[in-house]
């Protein structure tokens, strides 16, 4: 979609219209530090470190229930503050890990079912996990052919596997993966740990674009490189509308493009998509529009980064 559009711009004034978050009003009320219970620290909404809510709010925040193991990689200079990899292991405390690399745990590469989040030269969509069909050119080589002279794919990103991409309903049973792996990190730090040999040789994927409402900003890097959050959601989209479709209630602008479930053969363990994982999002809506009170997004970097 062309940024400059009318309906991107709605869309940028609203970007979680549709999406089925849970009231963020017992964060507003909270106006001072508490201590973690776990290590003691001083934190306001939760421990980013021990990845538990504040008392007050351990037994009145949203839990998401995950379908697969996530397993976040974490760069050791990526400050744990401004990270949202630690919104994923509060809001999902029984599916989701979070190591500090170089720690990485052992995965098995031979029983295809745990993957790599990362666009690297081998990646594939989502939907090539359910298809199991290998695309007609590699997300490196898709780059490739349309970068000028003297770029290559990790300087300069500018298309996804999108084009001529099916978006069929697969009506699976259970789906393809039951691990992913997502590296947290600045672009720049994520090519290090990519490059460990316990990670190469992990399939890869890579998702759809969407452009990050993140208010921090990465030189350097256009508009649709997700932060943590973001790509965990949006991981998990693709695998659900991939795998069931959508339900015909569900509205959200993300989710537009993938055809309504209609019934199937009786497939009764097809469930669609109806704001399943949106409550990953719970702690971001609300900073994203505790920040867009304090500040006018059009003097934020962050948000006049290029979508191409």
């Amino acid at each position: 979609m062309n940024p400059k559009s009318p309906e991107a711009r709605k869309r940028e004034g609203n970007p979680f219209d549709g999406l089925i978050i849970a009231n963020t009003e017992i964060l507003d009320n909270i106006e001072s530090r508490s201590s973690c219970p776990s290590c003691g620290k001083s934190r306001m909404y939760f421990c980013y470190t021990c990845f538990v809510p504040v008392s007050q709010l351990a037994t009145r925040i949203p839990v998401c229930a995950l379908p697969i193991k996530i397993d976040i990689i974490k760069h050791r200079r990526e400050i744990d503050g401004k990270s949202t990899a630690a919104h994923a292991a509060v809001l999902a405390p029984d599916q989701v890990r979070v190591f500090t690399y170089p720690e990485i745990p052992k995965y098995d590469i031979n029983n295809g079912r745990t993957v790599l989040l990362y666009p690297g030269a081998e990646a594939v969509p989502v939907s090539s996990l359910f298809s199991g069909k290998q695309p007609s050119e590699t997300y490196s080589q898709k780059l490739l052919s349309q970068l000028p002279p003297g770029y290559n794919v990790g300087t300069l990103m500018t298309k996804t596997l999108e084009e001529g991409e099916n978006l069929d309903i697969y009506h699976v049973s259970q789906w393809p993966v039951d691990h992913v792996i997502l590296i947290d990190s600045t672009w720049n730090q994520s090519r290090g740990i990519y490059a460990d040999e316990r990670l190469q040789k992990l399939p890869k994927i890579v998702l759809k674009k969407r452009p990050s409402q993140f208010w921090r900003h990465q030189k350097g890097s256009p508009r649709w490189y997700l932060s943590t959050i973001e790509a965990l959601h949006q991981l998990l989209l693709e695998l659900h509308l991939c795998a069931w479709g959508r339900s015909e209630t569900y509205t959200s602008h993300l989710t537009l493009q993938y055809p309504i479930h209609r019934p199937h053969n009786n497939d009764s363990y097809c469930v669609p998509y109806a704001g399943q994982y949106d409550n990953l999002l719970f702690f971001f809506k609300f900073l994203y529009e505790k920040l867009h009170k304090l500040y006018d997004s059009d003097n934020l970097l962050a948000y006049k980064r290029p979508m191409t």
